[in-house]
C-alpha cells in the first residue's frame, strides 16, 4: 500500500494522493533527481499489475507511457519516465510533468459556471490541441476528453491530460481496441470500438454543454440521440449550431477534422443544413413593437396568468399596455388581449435568462391565476349579476 513521503526508485518522493479509480492511482511527488527546481513537481500514476487489473488495462497503461514519450506539445505534461517494481506483485509506474491549475470538473464543483467567452477559449486552445495530435503519423485519439481531464492552468493557458485512454491509428483497419472513454461524454461509435478523430470532437463538444449548462451530458434529455441544452443557456446561434454540429450522433455529420471546428468557429459560420436550431435562440427584451424578431414556438399559446391576474401579471412581466385593464370601458378587453398575446408581449418587453426561465415564470402565474384569479373573477361577476338583477328587479 502506498503512503505519503514513500520513496519509489529512490527518486520519487510520494506528496499526496491525486486520485484513484481503484486499476490507477496518481500521486503529486517529488523528483529529487530533477535538474530544475521549478520542475521537481510531477506526477506518478501506479498500476498494480493483478486483482482487479486486467491486461487490457496494462496495454492501456503502457500504451499512454509510449506515445507521451512521443509527444512534445506545450499543452500536453511531458514525459519524464516509465519503471516497473518487482515486489510481491507488479507495480507499473509513469512519471510525468505536473501542471500548476484546477481542472475544469474541480471548478464546475466549485459552482463556476462558463461564460460563452470562457467556453469559447477553451474549445479554441483544445482544438489547437487536437489538430496537431489528430495530423500526427500515426493519428493520435485522445478518447477520453472531459472536464476533469482539461486542466485550466496558473497561467491561464489550457492543458489536456490524462491519455491513459490514448489510441494511435497504426493498426491495420479492423483491429478491435479495448473500449474505453466516459459516458455522456464518449460518442456511441467509441463504444463500437471504432474511434476516429470526430469522437474527440463529440467529446470536446459534450464537455463544453457540461461547461455551460452545469448539467453533465449523461443527465442532459436527449431527442433523436442528440443533446438538448438550448434552453438551458443563452448563447449566440452560431455557436448553438456549432456545438450541435460537435456533438452530432453521426460522425460524419460532425466537423471532419479539429482544423475544420477550429476555423468554423472563429468564422462564426455555420449552414442552415447543419444547423438544428432557428436562427433566433433567445430574442427576448427586443421591444413589443419589434415586428421583425422571431417569437420561439415552444413559448406560443394562450397566458392563463396574464387573463386571470392581469391587474399583477403585468407588472412583473412589464408589459405596460395592460394597464389599460383599470380602465372600465376596455378593461375587459385588454384582458382577453392579454390572454391571448400575453406570451409574446412578455417575450419582448423583459430580458429572459432562456426559453426555459420564460416558460417556468408563465407556469407559476397560470397556477396564481387559477387559485386566486379565477375564484376572485368568479366573485366578482356574481356580484355584478347580482347588482344587475337588482336594478331591473
Amino acid at each position: 500500500m502506498l503512503q505519503a513521503e514513500q520513496l519509489l526508485q529512490n527518486r520519487y518522493q510520494l506528496q499526496c494522493l491525486l486520485g484513484n479509480n481503484g486499476i490507477r492511482q496518481t500521486w503529486l511527488a517529488l523528483d529529487l533527481q530533477a535538474p530544475d527546481v521549478q520542475k521537481k513537481q510531477v506526477v506518478v500514476k501506479i498500476l498494480a499489475f493483478g486483482g482487479a487489473v486486467q491486461w487490457d488495462d496494462l496495454k492501456l497503461f503502457e500504451r499512454e507511457a509510449q506515445i507521451l514519450q512521443q509527444l512534445n506539445h506545450p499543452r500536453i505534461p511531458k514525459y519524464v519516465d516509465y519503471f516497473c517494481i518487482d515486489d510481491q506483485t507488479l507495480w507499473f509506474g509513469l512519471v510525468q510533468e505536473y501542471i500548476p491549475g484546477e481542472s475544469l470538473k474541480e471548478l464546475l464543483v466549485l459552482g463556476k459556471r462558463f461564460t460563452q467567452k470562457q467556453a469559447r477559449k477553451i474549445a479554441v486552445e483544445v482544438l489547437n490541441i487536437l489538430t496537431v495530435l489528430h495530423e500526427l503519423n500515426p493519428v493520435v485519439l485522445h478518447r477520453d476528453i472531459k472536464p476533469s481531464n482539461l486542466i485550466w492552468g496558473e497561467d491561464d493557458r489550457i492543458y489536456l491530460v490524462d491519455f491513459g485512454a490514448v489510441q494511435d491509428r497504426a493498426a491495420k483497419e479492423g483491429v478491435s481496441f479495448t473500449v474505453v472513454g466516459t459516458y455522456g461524454y464518449a460518442p456511441m461509435e467509441q463504444f463500437g470500438g471504432r474511434a476516429v478523430a470526430a469522437s474527440d470532437l463529440y467529446a470536446l463538444g459534450a464537455s463544453l454543454i457540461h461547461l455551460l449548462t452545469g448539467t453533465s451530458p449523461s443527465d442532459l434529455p436527449q431527442r433523436d440521440l442528440r443533446i438538448q441544452f438550448t434552453e438551458r443557456v443563452n448563447l449566440s446561434p452560431s455557436f448553438v449550431c456549432w456545438l450541435q454540429k460537435m456533438t452530432e450522433p453521426a460522425p460524419e455529420q460532425r466537423f471532419a477534422t479539429a482544423q475544420e471546428a477550429l476555423i468554423a468557429l472563429k468564422s462564426g459560420l455555420t449552414t442552415k443544413k447543419q444547423s438544428q436550431v432557428p436562427e433566433v435562440i433567445n430574442n427576448s427584451g427586443c421591444g413589443i413593437n419589434n415586428m421583425t424578431e422571431q417569437i420561439p414556438d415552444e413559448i406560443q399559446g394562450w397566458n392563463w396568468g396574464a387573463f386571470l391576474l392581469p391587474w399583477l401579471w403585468l407588472w412583473t412581466n412589464q408589459v405596460w399596455v395592460g394597464l389599460f385593464c383599470f380602465v372600465p370601458q376596455v378593461g375587459w378587453i385588454t384582458t382577453i388581449a392579454l390572454g391571448a398575446k400575453g406570451n409574446e408581449w412578455a417575450w419582448k418587453s423583459r430580458r429572459w435568462r432562456s426559453i426555459q426561465h420564460f416558460k417556468e415564470h408563465q407556469r407559476g402565474w397560470a397556477i396564481a391565476g387559477l387559485l386566486v384569479g379565477a375564484p376572485i373573477s368568479i366573485i366578482l361577476w356574481l356580484a355584478a349579476l347580482g347588482l344587475l338583477g337588482q336594478a331591473f328587479g
